[in-house]
């Protein structure tokens, strides 16, 4: 059966199950006289939970086993005989041969693919209709269940409102578990990197040539020190001394000198920045700025400057990280009490000495957590960086030279033809999980700075 048709019928019998279950219980209140514990539409929402949760969840669960179901009857059927035993070709046919099953493809490279086609188009069905017919007789059950239940002395509420909570339960587990998965997915396989490459090769080393690596010394071309420095370089250092000027300046001028007319529409048109892809940022900085930059470097001097340079990416970098500070500065200077500016004001300061020496300092928190997410954000970024820094992996202090950072990295190297367990792809995932690590602990600091950010000013 079709998931979309199954869907529909598993939502019809949840409907089936509201309206019996509240016509139950109001003519069981009939009959007996008595008022139900609980409203009627509690009772009907009690048994619509179970006609509807457990085939969900138990659907849920079948689509993540149901596939390796499917591949072990092929591979029992004589068709797949004349499979190789393992490795990377086998994967491929059975892949191929799954797709031309399920019609996502139209042709295939191998010709056993398509002698297995037929074997995995009975299987998927057979397992189907088995999930199928195991999820309705869940529903069916519960249904039940829940219609007998149904009485006026019957607590719904109370069971209604704790299997909400419980949903609700799973559903903020669901951020935290993905997190921990990606986490673990990055350690298992930094792991397997770390087996073949030293630690201290790869924190330390300084030089990055993954397409050079020899058998005896790989982590001799695997030094990540020029990859952490062109991130720190680009994100950490350019692209905050463009936003943190223009973001800060931008909140004190529209919490403090803006009219509330220009306000209203200047601060949404700023954010809208925020919500420009960085795919526009970056054909921006390769097509645009890159070009200018290296005319400006020629100028000076410099005839074999590249467009490619790290000033590009971390300018228009910087743009795009102005609304995360302007946003946080404002927010912060906002939150500011009154009674302090106007107390500043009666003393006699000035407007700009109440901002210097009263508002910042009150909202300093606030504006620092802004910019450390600032800063997390920026080092993270990936499209700007690929379409306008270069390739090269480089330590210098010249943003008119090419430098590159770890998010470039790892779009090559996972994008290259190496094979996985190679240690240039391995390498992908060691550089992923050292991200991970520094922006987790710069969003750490950032969440501590806010708990100051958040004190109430008497």
């Amino acid at each position: 059966m079709n998931l979309l048709a199954l869907l529909f019928v598993i939502a019809g019998l949840g409907l089936i199950a509201w309206l019996t279950a509240r016509a139950r219980v109001v003519a069981l209140s009939a009959a007996a006289g008595t008022r139900p514990n609980s409203l009627p539409g509690q009772h009907a929402a009690y048994a619509m939970l179970w006609a509807v949760v457990p085939p969900l969840l138990f659907l849920a669960v079948w689509s993540a086993i149901s596939p390796s179901l499917v591949t072990a009857d092929v591979l029992a059927a004589p068709a797949a005989a004349h499979l190789p035993a393992t490795g990377y070709e086998r994967d491929l046919i059975l892949a191929e041969a799954r797709s031309l099953a399920s019609g996502s493809a139209y042709g295939a490279f191998y010709d056993q693919s398509e002698t297995l086609a037929p074997a995995f188009s009975a299987a998927i069905a057979k397992y189907r209709w088995i999930g199928a017919i195991v999820a309705l007789l869940l529903g069916f059950a519960g249904g039940a269940y829940a219609w007998t239940r149904v009485s006026p002395a019957f607590r719904a509420r109370a069971r209604v409102e704790r299997g909400v909570m419980l949903l609700l339960l799973v559903a903020s587990l669901i951020a935290i578990l993905t997190t921990l998965g990606i986490f673990l997915s990055l350690v298992f396989e930094s792991f397997r990197f770390f087996s073949i490459v030293p630690v201290t090769d790869f924190l330390f080393g300084t030089t990055w040539s993954p397409q050079v690596i020899t058998q005896k010394d790989p982590g001799a071309s695997l030094g990540a020190v020029p990859l952490f420095w062109g991130t720190f370089f680009i994100g950490a250092v350019i692209a905050m001394i463009v936003a943190i000027p223009f973001g800060l300046m931008s909140a004190i001028y529209l919490t403090q000198y803006a009219r509330p007319g220009f306000r209203r529409w200047m601060k949404p048109t700023l954010e809208m920045l925020a919500g420009v892809p960085t795919v526009v940022y970056g054909y921006f900085a390769a097509l645009t700025v890159g070009p200018a930059i290296r005319e400006i470097a020629v100028s000076l001097g410099m005839p074999y400057a590249s467009s490619e340079s790290a000033l590009s990416a971390g300018l228009v970098m910087g743009v795009m990280i102005i609304p995360f500070v302007s946003s946080m500065a404002d927010d912060s200077i906002a939150a500011v009490p009154t009674a302090m500016r106007d107390g500043s004001l009666a003393m006699g300061a000035t407007t700009n000495e109440t901002i210097r020496k009263v508002l910042l300092p009150a909202a300093l928190p606030g504006v620092v957590a802004g910019i450390l997410l600032a800063v997390s954000r920026a080092i993270g970024e990936t499209m700007i960086v690929v379409m306008a820094a270069s390739g090269a992996a480089t330590i210098t202090l010249n943003p008119f030279e090419s430098a590159t950072t770890v998010t470039k990295q790892i779009v090559d190297l996972l994008t290259g033809e190496a094979e996985f367990d190679s240690p240039k792809t391995l390498a992908a995932f060691a550089l992923g999980l050292t991200l991970f690590a520094i922006t987790f602990l710069l969003n750490i600091v950032a969440l501590r700075v806010v708990k100051k950010y958040r004190e109430a000013y008497e």
